[in-house]
Order: structure tokens, then C-alpha cells, then sequence
């Protein structure tokens, strides 16, 4: 076989599969009992909704017409007026010309990359953070460091000026992040806003699952306090990424993002060259779905996540030996445990696939530096209460045997 490496430009090197796409493979597998898997329940789709939407939109020559031809790469202009509406609704006034209709908010993250880092360049992110952002980010070779925050108490000083290797941005899950199911507090996203204005970066607010609060009042968006702070979120330097793929339906591929319009012009510029545009019909159809049942629906799914959360959090109290911690988050998809720092969370998950079948997404995965080992994280959206107390106990139990020596 051809050996296609030297071919390859030098990014390709920093390209590697993603831990938890491998793990979601194991849930065609019935027996296992699966924590891994960040994804909504198929079950809390609103399917019926969809296909009236689908079916209104081809049954009409002239709407059919415009649904399956070529678009303009910004979206469909009544999803971005929706959309605007929407981010008014949290606090940002902004106009159509401030949104973007990306292809799921995984695309907002590649083009952002594209567009700020050049190679050497350090972007600077929670630790841990999101899998994605890393992959993203990755591929177009920058530094990974440290973002100011409450287990970092760094100068914004001592990261250097912006480009030749300097912080170029931070990147930031506000609420119910990803792995860590924690937020930033009110004082705390002013004091990262204070920071980055300081370093004189932008911040990228990935607010995925800004829809799933379950407990506690809502805080501020970033973007929303800085385009206060500064007149306007064409003033103001945090681009926030949203995306139906949690309240709504991930398969759509629907996400933006808002931004100042100088940054969104660039942004369609990438659009143009990457896809043209996201699938007109599939806009049309989220348009027509979110503008009718998102607050509705989305009351009904934080009802059954909350419970699940809650099973979840129970069973761990019940089951985990001393020397267990988590997080108990206030919304989204995830539980954050530190284990005793003799175990390895990636040979703890080989074992519980060969001897509990309970499967989760080891820790590492998530630091830019492959640390945190002792850590893992497991996502309640999938398993009703029983099926999580069941597969926490089998963790919680395995912990025990390898702690024993066994």
C-alpha cells in the first residue's frame, strides 16, 4: 500500500480520532450501559414536528423550489431574523447581519480556528475542556494554555501579547460545560471579561447547552454583558456559538454564531469556500420547528434530564467509595469524577467494558496536555433513572476491585 504521510501537510500530524465518536459505537451494543455518549435522547425528538414541517415545505411548489436550490452562504434569512430575536431575548441586541447559520456549532469551531490561528499562535482553554474545540482548533497548530478562571489565578500579564506565540484568544463553556457540568458565576465571567480585555484577545462563547438549565436563576451570556459593557455587539469582542443540536435535533446540523459584523463577514467568506451554505430545506425546517415549540419543548426535555441528573447524583452518593468526587451540576449533560489518584481512567473504563459493560469517556481526553488521568466523565441524557443507578453501581463497584488490589 502507498504510504501517503509525506503527502500530508504538517497539520495532519496533529489530526487523531476522537475517544468518545469511538465509544458512542458501543451503544448498538444492547447489554451495555453506556455513560459515554454526550447526545440527546432520540426518544425527546419532536419527530412529528419535523415531518409536518418537511411535508408543509415540499408540498408547496413555491416554498419546495427555494428549499432544494442553492442559498446564500449567511442562512436562510428568516431563521437569522429568528435568531436575532432570540439572542435579544438573552440580553444581546443584535440584527440579522450578526448571525450566521453554520453547519452544527463543530463548523463555528473549525472556522473560528481558520480564522484566528496561525501556527505557534496560543489559544487558551478551560482545563479540561471540550474534545471538539481541541480537534478543531488543533488542526491549524497553535499552543494550548491555561484560560484565567477560578482554578487559575494567572495575570492576564503573563501570557504574552497576542500573535508570535501569544494568547490570540480564550475559549469558554460558561454553563454546564463540557465534561465538568460546571459554570462560571456572574463574578466570575466579569473577571474573564476584565482578563481578556486586559490581554486584548477575544473570547469564543460555546453555549451549546445554554437551553438545559435545571436549577438555579440564569446568568448573563458573555456576550451580553461585554456588548453592555462596550455599546453594542458590534463593539464588543466575544463571538458566542449556539446550536439546535440539544433543544431541538443534532441531525439537522443547524448552529451559528453571533458576532460583530466585521467578524461575520470573514466568516461567510470560509462559508462560501468550506459548503456554500447549510442545507436550505434543512434551515427552513428547524426555522419552522424552533420558531413554534422550542420553549414548550425544551420544558419538557429539562424536565426528564433533570430527573436523570438527579438519579444519577443519588446513585453516586449511594454507591462511590471514600475518596470520589463529582460535580453537581445545574444543567446540561454531564457529571465530572475525580478518582483516587492510583486510578487510571482509561484502564478503569477497559475493565468495565470486559467485566461491568458500563461504559464512560476517560478524563484525559479532555486536557490538551493528556493529563488529568484520574478523572472521567459520565453524561446522564441516555438512561433512565433505574438504568443509571444500575450503571453507577457497576462503576462504583469496579472502583472498589481495583482499589482492592484486584
Amino acid at each position: 500500500m502507498t504510504d501517503w504521510t509525506h503527502h500530508y501537510a504538517t497539520r495532519a500530524s496533529r489530526m487523531a480520532a476522537s475517544e468518545i465518536r469511538e465509544l458512542l459505537k458501543l451503544l448498538d451494543q444492547p447489554d451495555i450501559i453506556s455513560f459515554a455518549g454526550g447526545i440527546p435522547d432520540p426518544d425527546l425528538f419532536p419527530k412529528a414536528e419535523i415531518a409536518r414541517a418537511y411535508a408543509e415545505v415540499l408540498n408547496d411548489p413555491e416554498r419546495s423550489a427555494a428549499a432544494l436550490q442553492y442559498s446564500v452562504s449567511e442562512g436562510y434569512a428568516p431563521l437569522r431574523a429568528w435568531l436575532a430575536g432570540y439572542m435579544g431575548d438573552l440580553g444581546v441586541p443584535c440584527a440579522p447581519e450578526n448571525i450566521l447559520i453554520t453547519n452544527g456549532s463543530q463548523q463555528g469551531l473549525d472556522f473560528i480556528g481558520k480564522l484566528f490561528i496561525s501556527p505557534g499562535d496560543t489559544v487558551l482553554v478551560s482545563w479540561p475542556t471540550y474534545l471538539g474545540a481541541l480537534q478543531a482548533f488543533n488542526s491549524y497548530e497553535p499552543r494550548f494554555d491555561v484560560l484565567p478562571g477560578p482554578e487559575n489565578n494567572r495575570s492576564a500579564g503573563s501570557y504574552g501579547p497576542p500573535g508570535g506565540g501569544g494568547a490570540k484568544f480564550g475559549y469558554v463553556m460558561p454553563e454546564f460545560q463540557n465534561p465538568t457540568g460546571s459554570s462560571l458565576n456572574l463574578a466570575e465571567r466579569e473577571t474573564l471579561l476584565d482578563a481578556a480585555e486586559a490581554m486584548d484577545i477575544p473570547l469564543v462563547e460555546d453555549s451549546a447547552y445554554e437551553t438545559l438549565r435545571y436549577d438555579g436563576e440564569r446568568v448573563p451570556s458573555l456576550l451580553a454583558l461585554a456588548a453592555a459593557r462596550s455599546g453594542g455587539i458590534d463593539a464588543c469582542k466575544v463571538l458566542y456559538m449556539g446550536t439546535f443540536s440539544k433543544s431541538i435535533v443534532p441531525a439537522l446540523r443547524v448552529g451559528w454564531i453571533a458576532a460583530p459584523r466585521a467578524v461575520i463577514d470573514k466568516l461567510v467568506l470560509m462559508k462560501q469556500a468550506s459548503d456554500l451554505h447549510v442545507s436550505t430545506l434543512n434551515q427552513i425546517v428547524m426555522y419552522e420547528v424552533a420558531s413554534r415549540i422550542l420553549g414548550e419543548h425544551t420544558a419538557q426535555i429539562r424536565e426528564v434530564y433533570r430527573a436523570r441528573r438527579d438519579a444519577t447524583l443519588a446513585a453516586l452518593a449511594a454507591f462511590m467509595p471514600p475518596g470520589v468526587s463529582w460535580t453537581p451540576p445545574e444543567g446540561g449533560m454531564f457529571i465530572w469524577l475525580t478518582l483516587p489518584e492510583v486510578i487510571d481512567g482509561a484502564a478503569l473504563l477497559e475493565r468495565c467494558i470486559k467485566e461491568a459493560r458500563v461504559a464512560f469517556v476517560p478524563g484525559a481526553a479532555f486536557f490538551a496536555d493528556r493529563s488529568g488521568r484520574n478523572t472521567i466523565r459520565l453524561s446522564f441524557s441516555l438512561n433512565p433513572e433505574a438504568k443509571a443507578a444500575e450503571g453507577v453501581r457497576r462503576i462504583a463497584a469496579m472502583i472498589r476491585t481495583v482499589l482492592a488490589g484486584q
